[in-house]
């Protein structure tokens, strides 16, 4: 079965070491009669120039497909525009580690065709949607696909906050912060805070406090429909970060309210991808010593 993509967004850094991958997804898809478009600054580091150029906000309307040359976090803030609309997202691993990006840059020809002639696996991830609110208004709301974490930002001591679950009343804590991890997170900020890995096919989110004063708040999994409420009771400069790409600076008795987006990302990965495997390499898991 052939994979109905007719217009795609090529979308990825400007810089040098993008330039070769760029062109050989270029030819791809010139090959197989996609229509290419790009955001201005994909567009300005691509040698071979694409059919038409839109702000990237503009895109998501535009295109059937998102194609994402770089590391994960060229793929989050893609995917926090693209989800919304329901636009399918593939990756190609231009970064360090690629957990979301499984093409490799020497495997782009292949891999493309084989999405193209419809043998991939789709799969969804949730997105969380983080809302400010300050006495009783909206400040900001805003969605993250690894995580939402409420940290100590330029504070020079502990914050101390208070966590709610469904209107249940959970713990008060003094420490760095908390982060609220989506399974795709769980392998992020939140890992290397102690928290689980989360396999993407859970309905679950993951409540990792870093550095906490109180050594028994550990980790703690949860359901990944619950409403979670952060409200700051001490701490200047503490602030709101969504997947390291926006913050909020938060003030006393500003509340951080976190539930599942409405729509989750939805991934395209090619025929030989698999969850463990990829772990298995990206963590180095079973490998000796000698």
């Amino acid at each position: 079965m052939t994979a109905a993509f007719k217009t795609v967004a090529v979308v990825g850094k400007s810089d040098a070491a993008s330039i070769p991958a760029l062109e050989l997804l270029s030819a791809t898809l010139r090959r197989r009669g996609v229509r290419i478009l790009m955001d201005p600054r994909t567009a300005a580091g691509a040698k071979t120039k694409p059919d038409e150029v839109f702000p990237a906000e503009q895109l998501p309307d535009k295109v059937d497909l998102a194609i994402v040359v770089g590391g994960d976090g060229t793929l989050i803030g893609c995917a926090r525009l693209m989800a919304p609309h329901g636009i399918p997202l593939v990756g190609v691993n231009l970064g360090r580690l690629g957990f979301l990006t499984d093409i490799q840059a020497d495997r782009i020809g292949p891999s493309i065709d084989s999405i193209f002639d419809g043998e991939y696996s789709r799969e969804n991830r949730t997105l969380l949607e983080g809302t400010v609110t300050r006495g009783g208004k909206k400040i900001s709301t805003t969605v993250a696909m690894n995580d939402i974490v409420v940290g100590r930002g330029s504070a020079d001591s502990m914050i101390e906050f208070s966590v709610n679950v469904d209107g249940e009343f959970i713990y008060t804590l003094r420490g760095d912060g908390l982060i609220v991890s989506t399974p795709t997170g769980s392998t992020a900020y939140a890992l290397s805070a102690g928290g689980p890995i989360l396999h993407p096919a859970l309905n679950a989110v993951a409540l990792v406090p870093i550095s906490p004063h109180t050594l028994s708040n550990r980790p703690v999994a949860i359901r990944g429909d619950s409403r979670i409420e952060i409200m700051l009771l001490r701490g200047d400069g503490a602030k709101a970060n969504f997947d390291v790409q926006s913050h909020e600076i938060l003030q006393q008795g500003d509340i951080v309210s976190v539930v599942a987006a409405a729509k989750p990302a939805v991934l395209l990965h090619p025929p030989n991808y698999r969850y463990f495997s990829m772990l298995r390499n990206k963590l180095h898991w079973n490998e000796r010593n000698t």
